[in-house]
């Protein structure tokens, strides 16, 4: 689901949203959005981010608006290429559907702010502190919390993974 997931929202654009910021959440649920990210989207029409809760992590996934409709549009141009007409009117991919359903316009303030609906930051667990997290064609939105803890079990594993298959590393097949 993952790959999945990665396909539906990668390759569409060349938008890279590279580092991690972390930002203070007011009370209203208004976050500034990283600069870095703000000007990955600086040409955009739509001045806002689109974000969903995230079907793999405990975090919420976003991307700009032009992903979004390049993702309609390869939808609705693959089932008119394979004729399928009633799909392209009627829909059928329940993975896109349901992130559709899910989906939420979020625009930047003139501060450069957006405003977390609630069920977002209750999904991520998203309080006090976001973490905005580069993924390349997307980002995500964390807890802060959250995402040190994830990130760290992401480094251990990989490094954990890294080191059973180097050569020179003791039992891995080295001189």
């Amino acid at each position: 689901m993952r790959r999945a997931l990665e396909n539906l929202v990668g390759g569409f654009f060349v938008t890279a949203f590279l580092s991690t910021f972390v930002n203070k959440v007011d009370r209203k649920g208004r976050v500034s959005v990283p600069a870095p990210f703000r000007a990955a989207l600086a040409d955009a029409a739509y001045q806002g981010i689109i974000a969903y809760p995230s079907m793999t992590d405990t975090a919420v996934d976003a991307f700009g608006r032009a992903a979004l409709e390049d993702l309609n549009r390869r939808r609705h141009e693959r089932t008119m290429d394979d004729g399928d007409f009633e799909r392209a009117l009627l829909g059928g991919d329940s993975l896109i559907d349901t992130i559709m359903a899910m989906a939420h316009e979020l625009p930047f303030d003139g501060e450069g702010r957006i405003v977390l609906p609630p069920i977002l930051m209750e999904t991520a667990g998203i309080t006090d502190r976001a973490a905005f997290v580069g993924r390349g064609s997307r980002f995500q939105i964390w807890a802060r919390d959250a995402f040190e803890e994830h990130q760290k079990a992401a480094v251990a594993a990989l490094r954990n993974r890294l080191g059973q298959k180097t050569p020179s590393s003791p039992g891995g097949g080295g001189q």
